[in-house]
């Protein structure tokens, strides 16, 4: 009854906080090779490759690499299991360590031992996390952030299935993973805490609302963008502009620029001109759901969760004042973009809402090509189950001896898991085919970063009759 109580008192507490609670994060730095540890929300999800598209199409000039290191189903136990081989191994500069929603448990969750059993899986959970600490701290190179997880949200009422004391053993071990990270001089970030006061405040007034999906676990695109954004907003990304620029026509002067380079420019009755050059391109966002047919809300949907994302995390103004009232056709590059009022160009437009800008178009193609490597990272996830937890977990160092393929073939004739994983042993298996998926990926990021820097662009304004 105690924890019964405390946990509402979390929840109206909660619901009195801003959806995006004040966290500090330090920013990647250019070479950095961050590796996001975690279960399936990061195996099978997108926030880290959501995140890497900031950094690729914001920051052209910080090339960084970002790892997938999550298996479906993991408890603790699991990445401790594959810390070294999978993790460390890998010699990532940056470590981003969740767990915590396996730990939890599930259907233990009912019945009269539900709260020692509880009371057990946090502590193994804690013991785990402490012998992951013992090997972190040999890495005198490599930046350590805790991260809680994403909640298990037991408010939504979209259905009935609800485990009890899942979201209130998730925050258990989230405390004990702070005081983990602060005993240690480490980073620590919370996704539970801003995800959770959102749901709750969203459910206010649609009590079907959640951001984590419609089993309460798995976010879908658009909760994954959510905790992309909320890592870049403490990393202190928020309200810095793609560009901006502010011209008086009147005057035919530039009055201010930022992030970005104004040239040539011409003005008369009937028109304003300039060569533009941005520091950076405008982040795009998805309108495809994306990674299974789990999936159905697109990236794109963030702007839902967060009704001023745009403006704060992805405005690229043009304001051009003093311009005779009338309409405007706007032209880049000589592409018709869009016709617009002079209070509206006296206003300030956000040319990242345009999908059919040059600099957007540009912007479009290093995202589609950031998917392409996801979808070949996620074939190496799937084998990565298959090598650490169930190979090396059952005592098999060669993957590819006799011994281990009969054992595989026994062991797939009871375990459904095992058998739906047949083509990815019988393929990725061999390392050959690992190594040529690895080449695929860098030459995919090696051509994000060769394609990602920004260009020149003439911007015409012409005074239609």
């Amino acid at each position: 009854m105690k924890r019964v109580f405390i946990l509402s008192v979390c929840i109206i507490a909660l619901s009195s906080l801003s959806p995006t609670c004040s966290q500090t994060l330090a920013p990647f730095k250019a070479g950095d090779r961050v590796a996001f540890v975690g279960n399936s929300i990061t195996d099978g999800g997108h926030y880290h490759s959501y995140l890497w598209l900031y950094y690729m199409t914001r920051m052209p000039d910080t090339p960084v690499w970002m790892m997938n290191c999550g298996i479906g189903g993991d408890t603790s136990a699991e990445i401790l299991g594959r810390l070294q081989g999978d993790v460390i191994d890998r010699n990532p500069t940056v470590i981003m360590l969740t767990y915590g929603m396996n730990d939890a448990g599930l259907f233990e969750l009912y019945g009269d031992s539900a709260e020692s059993f509880s009371d057990k899986r946090v502590l193994l959970a804690k013991q785990n996390v402490e012998k992951m600490a013992d090997k972190l701290r040999l890495l005198s190179d490599t930046r350590i952030v805790l991260v809680g997880t994403s909640p298990y949200d037991a408010t939504t009422k979209f259905n009935n299935n609800i485990f009890p004391y899942k979201a209130q053993n998730i925050r258990r071990m989230i405390q004990d993973e702070r005081d983990i990270a602060e005993r240690n001089g480490w980073e620590f970030f919370d996704f539970e805490s801003p995800m959770t006061a959102l749901n709750t405040l969203r459910q206010q007034n649609d009590t079907a609302f959640t951001v984590c999906g419609p089993d309460r676990i798995h976010p879908d695109n658009d909760g994954h963008m959510y905790m992309a954004y909320l890592i870049l907003k403490a990393q202190g990304f928020a309200g810095r502009k793609v560009a901006d620029v502010n011209i008086d026509a009147r005057k035919k002067r530039v009055v201010c620029t930022e992030h970005c380079d104004v040239s040539q420019l011409v003005a008369n009755d009937n028109s304003v001109s300039f060569d533009y050059l941005a520091e950076s391109l405008p982040y795009p966002l998805d309108t495809i759901a994306r990674g299974g047919l789990e999936f159905n809300r697109p990236q794109s949907r963030i702007v839902d969760l967060v009704p001023g994302f745009m403006q704060e995390m992805n405005a690229e103004m043009l304001t051009v004042t003093h311009l005779e009232k009338g309409n405007y056709m706007l032209q880049i590059d000589e592409n018709t973009i869009d016709t617009l009022t002079s209070e509206q160009l006296g206003a300030g437009v956000n040319l990242a809402l345009y999908n059919n800008t040059p600099q957007m178009r540009q912007a479009r193609e290093i995202m589609m090509l950031n998917e392409d490597r996801w979808d070949m990272e996620r074939r190496l996830r799937d084998w990565a189950w298959v090598e650490f937890d169930f190979f090396l977990k059952n005592g098999f160092d060669d993957v590819n001896s006799t011994e281990a393929e009969r054992f595989y073939e026994k062991e797939k004739q009871t375990n459904w898991w095992v058998a739906s994983r047949r083509d990815i042993y019988a393929k990725t298996g061999k390392k050959e085919v690992r190594d040529a998926c690895q080449k695929y990926m860098q030459s995919i990021v090696d051509s994000i970063y060769r394609i990602n820097k920004p260009v020149n662009h003439r911007i015409v304004l012409t005074k239609i009759n």
